[in-house]
């Protein structure tokens, strides 16, 4: 009996380590995470009504210069407010050559080629850009008569089967539909929002998804998320995904979609009873205002704008809070932090008994909280790594009770023991915060500076973790994390520019003289392949000396940072390696790869992912 107590005693404390390896795991995943939005929706990401970046947060001085930066970019937008811009985006001149052997497409669309369309992707086919050109086409005609709430109803012979974000996990809408079934009038679905971004098929989900809503339109319903943005896409992977999937006609096939995302409804209610909207509430949330507003418009009454434009933020970017009230979502750096005060105020005051959101990973998949009046739903398993939660989705009857059904797109986390799951998600996390500690050295050296007053390369681990907080604002217990970043010490005192070369992290090849602009752009590598995809409008992966210098001035204009036209040259020179007067991609982004990027890149939103996406066939 002793000895079993005594393995007992052992075990517990052994699961409860991982157990804290695993929340301080999810705590750095998180936090980066966080931190990026933050630093995006400074800058403005929804640009749909009003112009958030313009209107709401005019404050933010980066605002204007970011937009020249996308209204450089997007030189042809236009020709989106051009009355001849069906004229613009016509598929009826783009060949389907008979070598194609992906899948084909008639219209009006039906059942079958929705469930071909499912098969196809499935087997790594691609459907051609004029069957894409139609298809958005298509969407874009029916999403301008759907209402801002979609109202939807139960019955007994059917249940809706609620899903949260995606984000370009083609895998797991997959498992979903084997487990599930396809959607049908039999089988309806709300997918809630996030469908893009991180992952590497999220162009294949939105065909999947509009084919089965041109198909069903009164079963199948999309609300609309916080990544259903063309700026948060800029960012996020999936600018770059539709550029180098479609060469020639990818701009064309973003500014398409740029317009269907501003038609996306807002909200969707479940027998008058269920409020399922992306990101969730404020104090000042009126469904009745949101149903009346006309969502695609970028400009609205001057008395409206700043209500509206909070409201619709709230809707796309707030979290859940366990105190009562209602704050600036800091954290984030948009939308609001609710408490279930007012939780039960909205729902009162629109006879509601439950919100169902989406926005945050969970790690099983779903979460209830504000006494299980709200209930958070996430159907991307493995988001932040392989093994790093599961994903799932909702079953709901008449009865309007929920119903999860959890799961695991990837075979390999099943063969996982707990210990090797949390290990291979710890060096993960790990692996992303040392890449965000190299992108932010500069700023740490001088924070570590100040604490070392007689320049002795020195300083107190207890000043390291208050300098690492101060400079990268993650919320990190960086004292726990410290045996894990930080080697030996000198009688407790750190060296930190030997840290600095120690973190493991292989600084890039290009030989600059000009550390800033070396630290910018690696800070930076993955917008500014996305940015040269869009400036090489010839589709030849080269872009002149004077394209690229004219990218870097509105780049570091938005960026608030001093890049002299000598350092630009000095760079496009170097990168220049046949000298033949033009900067070719590849080799650009080649010489900006580091050496963690020869490990699996997996699906991670926070990991270094230039690996084969980055080449251009």
């Amino acid at each position: 009996m002793r000895a079993a107590l005594l393995i007992q005693r052992w075990y517990r404390q052994y699961v409860a380590r991982l157990e804290m390896r695993r929340r301080c795991t999810w705590n750095i995943f998180q936090s980066i995470e966080y931190a990026g939005e933050q630093d995006q929706i400074k800058v403005g990401q929804q640009t749909h009504i009003p112009s958030i970046a313009g209107k709401l947060h005019i404050h933010m001085t980066p605002c204007d210069s970011f937009r020249n930066l996308i209204s450089h970019i997007f030189r042809e937008n236009n020709i989106c407010r051009n009355v001849d811009w069906e004229r613009y985006f016509c598929y009826k001149s783009i060949e389907v050559p008979k070598l194609y052997s992906g899948p084909h497409l008639s219209f009006p669309i039906t059942c079958s080629n929705a469930a071909e369309l499912v098969e196809a992707f499935k087997n790594k086919q691609q459907l051609h850009s004029r069957y894409v050109l139609q298809l958005l086409g298509e969407t874009w005609r029916l999403l301008r008569i759907l209402p801002n709430i979609s109202q939807i109803s139960t019955c007994h012979s059917k249940e809706i089967t609620i899903c949260g974000d995606l984000h370009g996990h083609l895998e797991d809408l997959l498992l979903v539909f084997y487990k599930n079934g396809l959607p049908s009038s039999e089988k309806p679905y709300v997918f809630n929002g996030d469908f893009v971004d991180r992952g590497k098929d999220s162009l294949e989900i939105l065909l999947i998804l509009f084919s089965f809503l041109l198909v069903y339109p009164n079963d199948v319903h999309l609300n609309r998320g916080n990544h259903e943005d063309h700026i948060v896409n800029l960012r996020y992977g999936f600018t770059k995904e539709v550029l180098g999937k479609y060469r020639l006609h990818g701009k064309k096939i973003l500014k398409l979609l740029q317009k269907i995302f501003s038609w996306l409804p807002l909200a969707t209610v479940i027998d008058n009873k269920v409020l399922v909207l992306h990101g969730g509430i404020s104090d000042t949330t009126d469904l009745h205002l949101i149903s009346r507003v006309d969502r695609h418009k970028t400009s609205v009454t001057p008395w409206l704008t700043l209500t509206l434009t909070q409201i619709l933020e709230n809707m796309l970017w707030s979290d859940p809070m366990p105190q009562d009230g209602c704050v600036p979502n800091e954290v984030r750096g948009g939308g609001c932090y609710w408490g279930p005060d007012v939780t039960e105020e909205v729902l009162r005051r629109h006879n509601l008994t439950l919100l169902i959101r989406s926005h945050e990973c969970k790690q099983e998949g779903y979460e209830f909280c504000h006494n299980r009046r709200v209930l958070t739903i996430f159907s991307a398993s493995n988001y932040y790594e392989v093994g790093s939660n599961r994903g799932a989705y909702i079953r709901m009857g008449p009865d309007l009770v929920p119903h999860f059904i959890q799961y695991q797109a990837n075979r390999a986390t099943r063969a996982l023991t707990l210990r090797q799951s949390v290990g291979r998600t710890e060096r993960s996390a790990l692996r992303a915060l040392r890449e965000k500690l190299f992108a932010h050295k500069s700023e740490l050296i001088s924070s570590f500076q100040e604490y070392d007053p007689e320049n002795t390369g020195l300083i107190s681990l207890g000043h390291w973790a208050c300098a690492m907080e101060a400079v990268l604002r993650l919320g990190l217990p960086w004292r726990v994390l410290r045996t894990q970043l930080v080697g030996d010490t000198l009688d407790g005192m750190l060296d930190y520019h030997l840290w600095f070369r120690e973190l493991a992290i292989t600084e890039p090849n290009t030989e600059l003289s000009n550390a800033s602009l070396l630290e910018t752009m690696y800070k930076h590598h993955s917008n500014l392949e996305t940015i040269f995809r869009i400036i090489d409008t010839d589709n030849s992966g080269l872009i002149s000396f004077e394209e690229f210098r004219q990218t870097w001035k509105l780049l570091s204009s938005h960026l608030q940072t001093e890049i002299s036209d000598e350092a630009i040259s000095d760079l496009a020179v170097s990168i220049d390696f046949n000298k033949d007067g033009s900067i070719d991609i590849n080799e650009f982004m080649e010489a900006f790869r580091h050496s963690w990027e020869t490990e699996d890149p997996g699906s991670s939103p926070v990991r270094g992912r230039l690996r084969e996406e980055t080449k251009l066939s």
